[in-house]
């Protein structure tokens, strides 16, 4: 199947079309930790290259250059190398197969099938790297996606085409969260982008989590954290090039990815081995051009197209939201959603902080009595928060203030509107209904946006 794309390939031609060439071949001159340099070849960031070792060819690229020398990372894992060893540049340009056949799939950095259910079929070569969708011909976010969790559909809504962080430390259920809306997501396509995570959790993710009839309408992309850099930084391109693909299709395309950091990370190994100075705890300025670079591709196309509703998990180093990558993560979303670990400790999953949570787009996408019951939720969950240590220890009175004891009244049925079972799912009308209920002092919500006149 490598072979055949490959082949596929070089009928793509040199991108300036002039005549093919045979290769000019260089050679190693030094190794330093990641970074091979070679001299002898003429080439361009990013051109793909060939290490040729007694063990085989090995992928490569070129992430830099200086004078007369170019610097490389290979695409895995290289043994046997040694001054002089051949590299040999490649004269076609990169390439990823795209189609239905894809779906069901699990396949890696480089487009090859890891589920061992044999090769792809029903696929096509595209070329890699579309232009940008120009940002007027973009279609607004009119319409809400049901994504099957309660506490996100009435509380933090979000538009077909939106882009949303998930912010979570480690061991608070973002993987959980992302595979229960896989499967419960009105959505035509669902992409999943597994960069950086543990071998394990691939597994895990794809078998007990996706599931079967998850995995039916999705494709993974799995580059695991053992990977070389450079295929984790090809991962997220290829999750995303595959979303483009079936969104240009016409088709409403959810793309998850865990994680939006590990990516930053895998960039900033290249960035530091190639001599890129630090600029921000230690990730150098490349991350933070990267990261918008990424997230713009996804979104909505133009009139009468598909959409890609893209949800990136950002890991919080300590639980810190003003981490660097968060940070800029924040800036770049149309919203996030945040994930406690004082709420997972307290056995409420998901574990949704609704008060630091916000969806950008959402008075866009509801009625504005909708949008106010959300808003007053918020408001006695944050009353509630504010003066819990209060309530705790006995040192409250009832009737001291009227707004806390609704907060105080109404605390179970707020807890009981945001936790939600792994097999349970929530329709977007079901969890307007709910919030209603829980709200009912107030007048009730018509329907979604999309259907008022």
């Amino acid at each position: 199947m490598w072979n055949e794309l490959t082949a596929q390939l070089k009928t793509l031609g040199p991108a300036d079309n002039s005549p093919y060439l045979p290769p000019v071949e260089g050679s190693l001159t030094r190794v330093v930790g990641m970074t091979l340099e070679a001299e002898g070849i003429d080439v361009t960031i990013g051109q793909a290259c060939e290490l040729i070792t007694p063990a085989g060819p090995v992928a490569a690229e070129v992430v830099g250059f200086s004078g007369n020398k170019a610097y490389l990372m290979p695409m895995a894992k290289v043994a046997n190398l040694r001054v002089g060893t051949r590299v040999r540049p490649a004269r076609h340009g990169a390439g990823i197969w795209v189609g239905e056949g894809l779906l069901g799939r699990v396949i890696n950095a480089m487009g090859q099938p890891l589920d061992r259910r044999g090769p792809l079929t029903r696929v096509k070569v595209s070329e890699l790297g579309q232009q940008a969708i120009n940002p007027l011909d973009r279609h607004p976010i009119s319409e809400p996606l049901d994504v099957g969790i309660r506490a996100i559909n009435g509380l933090l809504t979000v538009g077909k085409g939106q882009r949303i962080g998930l912010f979570a430390g480690s061991g608070v259920g973002k993987s959980v969260l992302l595979g229960m809306m896989t499967r419960f997501t009105k959505a035509d396509v669902v992409v999943v982008g597994l960069v950086g995570e543990r071998g394990r959790e691939v597994k895990e993710f794809v078998d007990h989590i996706l599931g079967e009839e998850g995995l039916r309408r999705a494709v993974v992309v799995a580059s695991p954290a053992d990977d070389a850099p450079l295929q984790r930084l090809r991962a997220s391109h290829l999750a995303t090039e595959i979303a483009e693909y079936f969104r240009d299709q016409g088709k409403n395309v959810l793309l998850l990815m865990d994680s939006l950091t590990r990516y930053a990370q895998a960039q900033r190994e290249i960035a530091l081995a190639i001599g890129e100075p630090p600029a921000t705890r230690g990730y150098p300025p490349s991350v933070f051009a990267m990261l918008p670079q990424l997230v713009e591709r996804a979104g909505n196309g133009a009139e009468g197209g598909g959409s890609i509703t893209a949800f990136y998990t950002v890991l919080t180093e300590g639980d810190d939201l003003q981490d660097p990558i968060a940070d800029s993560a924040r800036a770049i979303l149309d919203g996030h959603i945040v994930l406690s670990r004082k709420l997972a400790d307290e056995g409420l999953y998901p574990a949704i902080d609704v008060e630091a949570s916000i969806s950008r787009v959402m008075p866009n996408v509801v009625t504005p009595v909708h949008l106010q019951l959300a808003q007053r939720f918020k408001g006695l969950q944050a009353t509630y928060t504010q003066n819990k240590d209060l309530v705790s220890i006995g040192a409250y009175q009832k009737g001291a203030d009227a707004e806390l004891d609704q907060a105080i009244e109404r605390q179970p049925k707020l807890k009981g509107y945001i936790r939600q079972s792994l097999g349970e799912a929530v329709s977007f009308n079901d969890a307007n209904r709910a919030l209603l209920q829980v709200m009912q002092d107030q007048p009730s919500p018509e329907g979604p946006a999309a259907n008022r006149p």
